[in-house]
């Protein structure tokens, strides 16, 4: 139990780090009134709390990766930091996730812009910084319990870039990640179906060409429009042998517990 109050208490960044350039001044504490909330407690939206990771962009004129700073909003370029969980922002020091929390813990953005780590089931979070220390008390907001999602809408990790988004998979089998902007395959029968599809369109018309060839081969003299017929079928072959290599290429994206119902 004390280890995990701990774990909870715990920020993202150094305090040396945190406390270096503040980002903002302690919040004022003001509890609902009528609660038994102590001084430095206060109620908090756990939607306005819970911090996710930003989509990715791109330095101007380059594929490098980069986000925006949850805080102060300036670009943050993410060359060879692409491994970490999170990133510190230069110029306003906060840090700023761009991966998905570990599982069995979600990020938790203090009102003083400490970016901290905690259970996923917590709802006491307690700021660490000497100058806030304010204990947040974590609840829904009324009459909006949880999200609704449309019917078949389910959580996708991305097969390139590992992070979540929503899709919704009765629609749709091919996503394209908002982070990355890749597409990928929503489980894995679509992607099975696809291959055999294609993989017997492009057999059916490699055999039906060299079939019309062989039979028809002696009248192309007097039948100049039988060279139009075997151009269509080599056409149709390599179209069907295009689509059969990407969606042997196609990655996978997981899909995290059940859809919406």
């Amino acid at each position: 139990m004390a280890s995990n109050r701990e774990d909870e208490r715990r920020p993202l960044l150094s305090p040396a780090a945190a406390t270096a350039f503040p980002s903002a001044p302690p919040p004022e504490y003001n509890s609902r009134p009528g609660s038994s909330l102590g001084p430095h407690e206060v109620f908090v939206n756990q939607a306005d709390a819970d911090e996710l990771p930003p989509p990715y962009s791109s330095v101007a004129g380059t594929d490098v990766p980069a986000i925006n700073c949850r805080v102060c909003q300036t670009m943050i370029n993410l060359n060879g930091k692409t491994s970490q969980h999170v990133v510190k922002c230069n110029v306003c020091n906060e840090a700023t996730p761009i991966k998905p929390a570990p599982p069995g813990k979600k990020y938790v953005r203090c009102k003083c812009n400490c970016l901290l780590i905690c259970k996923a089931t917590s709802r006491r979070v307690a700021c660490p910084r000497e100058n806030c220390k304010l204990i947040m008390v974590l609840e829904s907001a009324p009459g909006n319990t949880q999200p609704s999602f449309q019917p078949g809408t389910a959580r996708v990790v991305c097969a390139y870039c590992t992070l979540p988004f929503l899709f919704n998979i009765l629609n749709k089998a091919l996503a394209r990640c908002p982070h990355c902007r890749k597409i990928s395959s929503v489980g894995r029968t679509f992607l099975q179906s696809r291959r055999v599809i294609f993989l017997t369109l492009s057999l059916l018309f490699l055999i039906s060409g060299i079939l019309i060839v062989v039979f028809t081969h002696e009248y192309t003299k007097s039948r100049g429009g039988l060279y139009a017929l075997y151009v269509i079928f080599l056409l149709l072959f390599i179209f069907a042998c295009a689509r059969l290599i990407y969606y042997l290429t196609i990655r996978v994206s997981s899909i995290e517990g059940p859809p919406a119902a």
